[in-house]
């Protein structure tokens, strides 16, 4: 596989970095609820820019440069979805105000951003020193996908709640919102206000999805540069996309199972390319599995997009069919969007 350019790394990073920067201004400067126009339009234009940097990795790369990011961003836009619908619980548990959900959403992105770049540069070190690793990733990932179809949503609320428990405890906290400070003055009393259990349930939200989406995006490429950077077009537009799908989001029930399906199907694509290269003495007396088939990069991305497919449309019908027998049609009971 050819190396890519050390100008194009480079000069991707910065580029991101201030689109980053740029998106966090635009938060800070102009605080409000996007218009379903808005959010469509910020949408498309990181789906477009992730695929024009695809293409620029087929051009100054290879195929399977571009394959791997193509696989690696689509599965890490599917955990981020998911992530997202954590996001929606959250906000509706602790009642966000939606002029202040941009800010809070801005806070979640960055922070998956920091510890998802402290879990590649942990795992590109693990890789390289240690081959046995792959075993472990590739368990975890089976078993994060069974968590999955038992109900992961309602475990993260769990542990969320015990955590935050915990924090009420042994903080004061006022009861309303203060814009998105962390502090506030009542009475001349210092108070910590509830954007503080909301911060630290969507920063262990982040923790809890960055365990599972470093060893997922591993399983198809050992790239820390693609691994980071579809990282970053996974997470980009993030935030416009919870105010595109809205009511949307709690309607594709079989959402998770396809994303089970393609944490399995990376799993035992990890234990496989393990047991490829295998080194552990108790296995194979130390030698390489040769009869261990090694699934491609093409074939990763055809599950990945089929599972996310099936999975989206089988939710559609089921939604349309229960709204249908509710009397009403989907569209109508989404709620929509308007300008403050």
């Amino acid at each position: 596989m050819l190396e890519l350019p050390i100008w194009f790394e480079v000069g991707s990073l910065v580029v991101l970095t201030l689109i980053l920067i740029a998106d966090l201004l635009l938060v800070v400067k102009r605080p409000h609820v996007p218009s379903f126009k808005e959010s469509t339009l910020w949408v498309v234009f990181y789906v477009v820019l992730a695929l024009i940097f695809a293409g620029l990795m087929f051009l100054l790369g290879d195929a399977e440069h571009g394959g791997q990011f193509l696989a690696g961003w689509l599965t890490e836009y599917s955990l981020s979805i998911d992530n997202l619908f954590v996001f929606v619980i959250i906000m509706a548990r602790f009642q966000v105000p939606r002029k202040l959900q941009q800010e809070v959403l801005m806070v979640g992105i960055i922070l998956a951003l920091v510890l998802r770049g402290i879990f590649i540069l942990l795992g590109a070190s693990l890789i390289e020193n240690f081959s046995w690793i792959f075993y472990l990733f590739g368990a975890w990932l089976v078993w994060t996908a069974i968590g999955q179809i038992r109900g992961g949503h309602d475990d993260e609320q769990q542990k969320d709640s015990f955590l935050i428990r915990g924090l009420r405890r042994r903080v004061r906290l006022s009861d309303d919102f203060d814009g998105v400070k962390l502090r506030t003055t009542i009475d001349g009393q210092r108070f910590f206000t509830p954007m503080l259990i909301v911060f630290v349930a969507i920063g262990t939200t982040d923790l809890l999805f960055a365990l599972d989406s470093i060893p997922a995006i591993f399983g198809i490429t050992q790239s820390p540069f693609i691994v980071f950077t579809a990282n970053v077009f996974a997470l980009m537009g993030l935030r416009q996309l919870y105010f595109l799908l809205g009511g949307l989001l709690e309607r594709l029930e079989y959402l998770k199972y396809g994303i089970a399906f393609i944490l399995a199907f990376i799993g035992v694509k990890l234990v496989l390319h393990a047991m490829h290269v295998n080194e552990l003495p108790f296995i194979n007396g130390g030698q390489h599995i040769e009869w261990a088939p090694e699934i491609s990069t093409w074939m990763s991305l055809g599950v990945i997009l089929s599972a996310m497919l099936v999975a989206t449309v089988a939710s559609l019908v089921k939604a349309r069919i229960d709204a249908r027998r509710r009397g009403h049609t989907l569209m109508e009971e989404v709620p929509h969007f308007t300008e403050d």
